[in-house]
């Protein structure tokens, strides 16, 4: 018995779903524009993070030896820098190494360095941190190495960067937030519409004896139903936009200048497809549950 009234109120969902074609219609488009306007953001977060991720295992600070220490004393430096706990990575730049890394930023006049000594030039480390926020202690640690002459760093640029992207972060979750309580509100409201047109169909279930869970079922099916199409159709939508964007984006001169990359669609899809899912059959099920409010009071 208990399958029967399962299957009947599954059914009666599915029914409503096609029976309403103007207010499933109005649904499905307004849910649509909303899971849009959300995965935009959702792979926007995605790709700060990744790039955060980036900058803070890439980030690294020169540190130039003297100019008069032996090849040993050198070396002596790095095995001290190497034995600094929190230091991630040390790698040696010799004189031609840094000569060619000015002709590389040269580029294209990067004949003005044709007959330049690089006896001239200083050997270094570069020093990558395991965590952003104890570089500048071990930057002081490394000062106090014999034969460091000075450390070149960009540490307020990254913490710069590092501050804009939480603030993108959060304003990102805010607008989240909002975006979730709108489609909650326009969904409850259209599936209102369908409810008040079987007002006298709900009042005669009533009558006869029907409770409350039995008369809402079918609508929570319903707003379900209609979730998960959206969120179908949103992630066809978002992922055929995104890896165009994102292969024109790669492809770009900045980007190929920077060395930089975006997250793949396909390495965001499994995160994509469930918190869609939830999302849509979440703002389904909530939207009906509140439009039913007003017709299943005592």
């Amino acid at each position: 018995m208990k399958y029967n009234i399962l299957g009947y109120l599954i059914g009666e969902g599915f029914s409503n779903v096609f029976k309403n074609k103007k207010s499933t219609g109005a649904s499905l488009v307004i849910m649509c524009a909303t899971m849009i306007i959300f995965g935009v953001f959702l792979i926007l977060g995605e790709n700060i993070n990744h790039f955060v991720d980036n900058l803070k295992a890439d980030q690294g600070f020169s540190v130039f030896i003297k100019v008069d220490a032996t090849q040993e004393e050198i070396d002596k430096v790095g095995e001290e820098i190497r034995a600094i706990d929190g230091v991630n990575t040390v790698d040696f730049v010799s004189k031609d190494d840094a000569l060619n890394i000015m002709r590389e930023r040269l580029k294209d006049t990067k004949g003005v360095l044709d007959g330049f000594d690089k006896e001239l030039l200083k050997t270094s480390y570069t020093v990558t941190v395991t965590d952003l926020s104890k570089s500048k202690d071990i930057q002081n640690q490394i000062n106090g190495i014999e034969n460091v002459a000075k450390i070149e760093s960009s540490d307020e640029t990254v913490a710069a960067l590092v501050n804009i992207a939480n603030g993108i972060r959060i304003v990102t979750g805010v607008i989240l937030i909002l975006l979730i309580i709108i489609s909650v509100f326009i969904i409850s409201n259209t599936i209102k519409l369908t409810v008040h047109a079987r007002r006298k169909e709900i009042s005669i279930m009533k009558y006869v004896g029907a409770t409350n869970s039995f008369i809402r079922w079918p609508f929570v099916v319903e707003g379900m139903i209609i979730g998960i199409i959206a969120s179908l159709i949103s992630i066809v939508i978002v992922g055929g936009a995104y890896n165009f964007i994102a292969n024109e984006v790669v492809n770009a001169e900045f980007m190929q200048m920077i060395n930089g990359s975006l997250v793949s669609f396909q390495d965001m899809l499994s995160s994509i497809i469930i918190v869609y899912m939830l999302l849509g059959i979440g703002i389904g099920a909530l939207g009906s549950i509140i439009s039913m409010r007003k017709y299943l009071k005592v």
